[in-house]
């Protein structure tokens, strides 16, 4: 790829730089709102990639290559996954939110060869967030940075590192994924535990007005064997109601991580949960609570978590760092610590 800067899919992020009113963008086709919206079911189904003015956003190509690759099948499909959350990880996930409507089919083919590849990307710019985000008021967060007011045109999202809006971007993911929500719900009971979390992971992004997402994590939790996915079920609700506040769920994840009949992992995703629940002080149960069962075994184990493994940082594994970040403030980054005795 050439020089960003002479790319003609930048056209929009340029004129905005220049000073264009961005209210003038809305609706049209560099608004990937509604381009996505706009996706008609049968150009899903036939996966008719062409009908899509990718080239209207950053990095279009590349994310329409790498949904062309994970349809096909091709053997390089690892390589295409990795393209589409490389954009989400550089803050540069607009194309990546385009693609969103053709991954969730190859997800929810049980007969496809990369559905646990698709499904594990599709939910990345659904959440404009950095990696190493682990304190209470970030977690389970969508936004960039929201302690950030951003001008109202942007919803306090910011811009891209190409300039592109990015509450655009993730308002786009998030939209189609609530509306294939009928189709991803059954992922929970798949028999691939893997496929479970990462369920449980993409539908944590989806608007749950009724309460229909969260009803399925608690039914699926009640007959669930597996402590990882018992734990990425608790981590999806919480994350569910940070973004639309419900307090009996607030109230059911606490009961969760104070009942000792369940087992560690899920205790720690409910406590990790609540407290981003929540800004009360530190319950002293609580804490006790981690320092037993916040092992640093368990802590890897627990890093199979997606929430989990992008908290991590710096060699530290999530669940520590979440520890660190929520319950010893007072202790230096890991990076720090090797000059602490040098001041």
């Amino acid at each position: 790829m050439g020089d960003w800067r002479t790319d003609p899919t930048f056209a929009m992020c340029r004129a905005l730089v220049d000073g264009a009113d961005l209210a003038s963008f809305v609706g049209g086709a560099f608004d990937v709102r509604a381009v996505v919206a706009g996706i008609r079911p049968e150009t899903k189904r036939a996966f008719l990639l062409d009908a899509v003015p990718w080239r209207n956003f950053p990095h279009g190509d590349r994310a329409r290559e790498a949904a062309h690759r994970l349809h096909t099948g091709d053997t390089s499909a690892r390589r295409a996954t990795g393209v589409l959350g490389g954009l989400c990880a550089n803050d540069s996930r607009a194309a990546a939110a385009l693609a969103v409507p053709f991954l969730i089919p190859i997800a929810t083919d049980v007969h496809h060869p990369h559905r646990a590849d698709a499904l594990g990307v599709l939910s990345a710019p659904a959440r404009a967030r950095h990696f190493g985000i682990a304190s209470r008021d970030e977690l389970l967060v969508h936004r960039t940075d929201p302690r950030r007011h951003a001008p109202d045109d942007y919803d306090d999202y910011g811009v891209e590192v190409t300039g592109y809006p990015a509450g655009w971007s993730v308002a786009a993911a998030r939209a189609a994924i609530t509306a294939e929500t009928p189709v991803l719900l059954p992922l929970l009971d798949d028999p691939d535990p893997t496929l479970r979390i990462d369920a449980a992971y993409a539908l944590a992004t989806a608007a749950d007005p009724d309460h229909t997402v969260r009803t399925a994590f608690a039914t699926r939790l009640a007959k669930e064997c597996d402590a990882l996915v018992s734990a990425a079920l608790l981590l999806a609700a919480a994350e569910t109601s940070r973004a639309d506040p419900h307090p009996p769920t607030a109230l059911w994840i606490r009961e969760r991580w104070q009942d000792r009949t369940l087992a560690p992992e899920t205790r720690l995703a409910a406590a990790i949960g609540w407290l981003c629940l929540t800004d009360v002080p530190v319950p002293e149960d609580l804490r006790h609570t981690f320092d037993i069962l916040a092992t640093d075994v368990r802590a890897q184990a627990m890093d199979a978590l997606p929430w989990m493994a992008a908290a991590a940082g710096s060699g530290e594994p999530g669940l520590l760092c979440c520890v660190r970040r929520m319950l010893h403030l007072e202790e230096p980054e890991p990076d720090d610590a090797p000059w602490a005795s040098l001041l």
